[in-house]
């Protein structure tokens, strides 16, 4: 079999230091394009997911019932899929259920790897494990539209720059339902570890399991995306719309800055971002949690890791050649509207011409030079 070596740190990526620790490239290739790095679990599906996390707490808490998180997946189910009368289902095809599945698997391991690894008095307990899990089901719920207060909203993508603000306010009138009100002060502020709304710095938590807390949903949130088997595609074909539309890729503005300037641009500018940003998040910010994964996994050698390592070198490898068409999956969408991945095209398409074509009449026209 090819093998791929990879450095000692386990977010550095390859750069021609020493190297240890070979990855079995066909091994890797045989993950299908809905299932987690383990290639065991269907993340498109609700009830698969909530399976595997209720496996997981069995073992972890064996005296206490799942009924409050088994509720809280059925609910993340039904308010996603439309089928809540005040909310529109998701309709951002990057930010989809997939995602949150994904992610809310992987932060259930870190925390069987969190419990497992520090003293008994330092564990986060059933509470606190609960109100990681239910605010990872619901950490990207601000991006769904109100049928009534989101009137006109085209897509739920618009409030890309707001939405951990209006996912931590769903969340405070949630947790009380499955008996979680004692969480209620302070879980606006830990769902904010997953977005860039607030500096990490500015987050301030009195109790240090919070904190933990916010740790762990954070990092879940990163290395379920970057570890995605289709993570690439998505950041081309679902990410940079869902950038267009929430004034991410280009501000409103005709003068405003533009970040992105296509999905390609974005796509050359992942490295960077993941060399100074979501690595810096996840060693410094986060406290290098994601550690806990190796705690979780058989020989202490997580998947997560690995297939970061294998998206982000091959986009290497594909940035050096110019080879976009090298990017050809096509994951399943995992929304309710078969229709919603073109439709969120076309309407960043309209904002991109609406966009240029105030930029160009508000442009002043060069003046002429004189003949004479």
């Amino acid at each position: 079999m090819n093998a791929v070596a990879v450095n000692v740190n386990p977010l550095d990526l390859p750069s021609g230091q020493a190297l240890t620790m070979p990855i079995e490239q066909d091994e890797l290739q045989e993950r299908r394009n809905d299932y987690d790095v383990t290639n065991t679990v269907q993340v498109s599906s609700a009830p698969k997911v909530r399976a595997a996390v209720a496996e997981l707490f069995g073992a972890l808490y064996p005296n206490h019932s799942f009924d409050s998180l088994w509720l809280a997946f059925n609910d993340f189910e039904r308010v996603f899929a439309g089928r809540d009368p005040n909310y529109h289902s998701v309709d951002t095809t990057y930010h989809d259920m997939q995602h949150t599945l994904d992610m809310t698997l992987a932060l259930a391991r870190l925390i069987v790897g969190h419990e497992m690894s520090v003293e008994p008095g330092d564990r986060l307990g059933v509470d606190r494990a609960e109100l990681a899990i239910v605010s990872a089901l619901f950490h990207d719920v601000g991006y769904l539209r109100h049928r009534e207060v989101d009137a006109g909203v085209v897509n739920g993508a618009i409030f890309t720059r707001v939405h951990v603000t209006r996912s931590g306010r769903y969340l405070e009138n949630y947790l009380p339902r499955i008996g979680l009100e004692r969480f209620v002060p302070v879980v606006s502020r830990i769902v904010h570890f997953t977005g860039y709304e607030l500096n990490i710095d500015q987050i301030e938590l009195d109790e240090p399991k919070d904190s933990i807390v916010g740790h762990l949903l954070g990092t879940a949130d990163l290395v379920a995306q970057l570890a995605d088997r289709c993570y690439l595609e998505k950041c081309r074909d679902r990410l940079y719309p869902e950038f267009v539309l929430g004034g991410v890729a280009m501000e409103d503005r005709p003068e405003g800055k533009v970040l992105y300037r296509s999905a390609t641009d974005l796509l050359g500018k992942t490295l960077g971002f993941y060399q100074n940003g979501a690595r810096l998040r996840l060693e410094n910010n986060f406290n290098r949690v994601y550690r806990y994964l190796e705690a979780f996994f058989e020989g202490g050698h997580s998947p997560y890791i690995r297939f970061i390592r294998k998206n982000l070198t091959f986009l290497n490898t594909v940035i050096q050649h110019g080879d976009w068409e090298r990017l050809r999956r096509h994951p399943p969408c995992v929304m309710p509207d078969p229709q919603g991945e073109a439709h969120l095209i076309e309407l960043a398409l309209q904002r991109v011409r609406d966009w240029s074509e105030r930029r160009a009449a508000e442009t002043p026209a060069p003046i002429a030079a004189s003949r004479n």
